[in-house]
């Protein structure tokens, strides 16, 4: 965990995501050796996106992995909305199904609100839903969008400060901007966010001590947007040609920034810890452990 990246050390998001899902493994298993109980996790895939099959099957294999039961419903690329509806009825119906993620996008044709509307709330591992989303905005406990959980997972395990602290983040999608502003705030920091119709974008960002970069953009963020000595968490993903790159240009980022995390290995393997610890916080809710002895 202390690899440097040009003079920036790296947040290695595949070592801590490791730690995590090593430590819900271990819960799983004493919790199966306990009553046989173990955790559900449904994903539901319309059509063949080839990015979202990757996804999903990466999710399926870290779950069964940490010992879930995993369930996977494929749907056609021309089904419908009540088809989905349908689909994510069916699981939340099911009383061995504790976790319930619509792998995202969906095709136009589908009202993405409605499928979202349609999950319970203490299945919703992905956190979109409403009411988790104002659950979150309240401060109250609930599942939280796994992306931005991540991120705060990543920064709490290389001890970065957050209190006081003057935070900047680019985007504010509800999948990752505006929940890890709320979760940045709720751990102190001076919270700012930048998106599309900001003024002077780069200025704002170079007075940030934590930056993250959700923008969709890939390479937006060069060494002049960073403060020297900054933390950047860059949580873009896209391919160009034969690599991947993420919304942060990593080289010349490298050189002044204090911590950066890399594309890929960064905030992508934390995503899927949380989902896995989302999972797991649903199903101990859904279904609380037997009283000791």
């Amino acid at each position: 965990m202390d690899e440097v990246m040009g003079g920036a050390r790296t947040l290695d998001g595949k070592a801590v995501a490791a730690r995590v899902q090593e430590e819900i493994r271990q819960r799983i298993a004493a919790r199966a050796a306990r009553d046989g109980q173990r955790p559900g996790l449904a994903v539901v895939q319309v059509g063949e996106d080839p990015a979202s099959s990757v996804y999903v099957r990466n999710k399926r294999r870290t779950a069964e992995r940490l010992g879930m039961r995993s369930r996977e419903v494929h749907l056609p690329a021309d089904a419908g909305t009540e088809a989905v509806l349908a689909a994510v009825a069916d699981l939340a119906a099911d009383d061995a199904v504790h976790g319930i993620l619509v792998q995202l996008p969906l095709p136009p044709a589908v009202d993405v609100e409605a499928v979202l509307a349609a999950i319970p709330p203490d299945k919703d591992v992905d956190g979109l839903t409403v009411t988790n989303l104002g659950r979150l905005l309240a401060g109250r406990p609930g599942l939280v969008p796994c992306t931005p959980a991540g991120i705060m997972t990543l920064l709490g395990a290389y001890g970065i400060t957050l209190d006081g602290a003057r935070a900047v983040v680019i985007g504010r999608s509800r999948l990752v901007g505006l929940p890890v502003a709320l979760l940045l705030q709720q751990a102190n920091a001076t919270v700012t966010v930048v998106h599309t119709h900001t003024r002077d974008a780069a200025r704002l960002a170079r007075e940030a001590e934590v930056l993250v970069v959700a923008a969709g953009r890939p390479q937006l963020v060069t060494a002049e947007w960073v403060r020297p000595g900054a933390v950047v968490v860059d949580v873009g993903i896209h391919r160009q040609g034969e690599r991947l790159v993420g919304d942060v240009e990593a080289a010349s980022v490298a050189r002044v920034a204090g911590y950066l995390s890399p594309v890929p290995g960064g905030v992508g393997p934390m995503t899927i810890a949380s989902l896995m610890a989302n999972t797991w916080q649903a199903f101990t809710e859904q279904v609380p452990p037997p009283e000791e002895p």
